[in-house]
């Protein structure tokens, strides 16, 4: 019981020296001490991560690769073929795919490069004449270009060893990530069996669980996301071709890059599609170009997203830009590619956690 005089608690004759905090107080400090912890944790991570980061981004890309080619590696698994057959034509499969892709992107931009500078060009002055100072200060940026471009390509040409080695790395871990996918894909029924035996005593249920739900995550969104930047370079692109925009391929192609950027990526693209329109057809052309480029977000935010992601996680916008900063701030524009899956993966590993613990006393 509690002596009234003096304030302290008393069992049996043995007194205990009343807390010094309140409870409140006490609970806001262990909150804290726990978030200094993970963040500790998390910071260690990421440190790690970009020091070892020749190891780390081939992982990463494999598995963003074995998340989109999974269905197709099944398929071919199903109709009885070897695994490490049906693994191999899966790879080869997307090496072809890739290249092709970054071929045809790489002409559009090329052929149609001139015409978009161009066209960007007329914008800056279109805007110098009935802005003033602020479309001035775009007409330099936009006549100073080359002059920049020309300059970094010195400083790189300067400093050529750096570049090799650059591109060399670029070379080794992508090879490296194509090689982690062919092995992901042919081993991938043993993932479960071999996480179970890593996992603590009694909770290989939860970290099977947990892993499983970050990969539909990563796996619906990668699907997804190529899907939707794909319809949203084509109906884009067919909207500029019947505009006479000049460009509408490359400007197409920079749409489906742009794609996988979410938010950013779209009204980056979507910018430079409706400047190009505006300065070389005019402010009607470029007004329909505008209409076009929104209507196709409106199809994607209200269509496309809800319908084909119904089943992966939904992030706020907020969320994405938040995980693309801080992915461009760690590594650059890999870090950006890579920062909203993998922030996928932690909301569907969260959404199973509370899943299984929000329920519990």
């Amino acid at each position: 019981m509690q002596d009234s005089t003096s304030g302290v608690w008393s069992s049996g004759g043995v007194q205990a020296p009343a807390p010094l905090l309140p409870e409140p107080v006490r609970r806001l400090a262990a909150w804290c001490a726990a978030f200094l912890l993970v963040s500790g944790v998390v910071w260690i991570g990421v440190e790690l991560s970009v020091v070892f980061r020749t190891a780390v981004i081939p992982v990463l890309l494999a598995l963003l690769g074995t998340a989109l080619l999974r269905p197709l590696f099944r398929r071919l698994a199903g109709t009885g073929m070897n695994r490490s057959l049906a693994a191999g034509i899966t790879c080869a499969a997307v090496v072809v795919f890739v290249g092709g892709v970054v071929y045809i992107v790489a002409a559009a931009l090329i052929d149609s490069g001139d015409q978009i500078l161009a066209s960007l060009r007329k914008a800056a002055q279109w805007l110098a004449t009935h802005f003033g100072a602020a479309g001035t200060s775009l007409d330099d940026l936009a006549s100073n270009g080359r002059r920049l471009l020309e300059k970094f390509a010195g400083t790189a040409a300067s400093n050529v060893i750096s570049g090799v080695s650059v591109v060399g790395e670029s070379i080794a871990m992508a090879v490296l990530a194509l090689l982690l996918v062919f092995f992901f894909l042919r081993d991938s029924h043993k993932a479960a069996a071999v996480l179970r035996t890593l996992a603590p005593r009694g909770s290989g249920d939860t970290a099977e669980a947990m892993a499983r739900r970050a990969f539909a995550a990563v796996e619906g969104f990668m699907r997804g996301t190529t899907l939707i930047a794909l319809i949203d370079a084509t109906c884009i692109t067919v909207g500029l071709l019947l505009l006479r925009v000049p460009g509408a391929l490359g400007l197409g192609a920079l749409v489906f890059v742009g794609g996988y950027l979410p938010y950013l990526g779209a009204f980056l693209s979507g910018t430079v599609s409706v400047l190009v329109a505006l300065a070389d057809r005019g402010l009607v052309v470029g007004l329909w170009a505008l209409g076009v480029v929104l209507a196709v977000q409106v199809l994607e935010g209200h269509v496309l997203q809800p319908v084909i992601q119904s089943r992966t996680v939904q992030m706020h916008p907020a969320a994405v830009l938040l995980a693309i900063t801080g992915g461009a701030s760690v590594a650059g524009i890999v870090g950006m590619l890579l920062a909203v899956p993998l922030t996928a993966a932690a909301f569907g590993t969260a959404h199973e956690l509370r899943a299984r613990y929000a329920a519990a006393p």
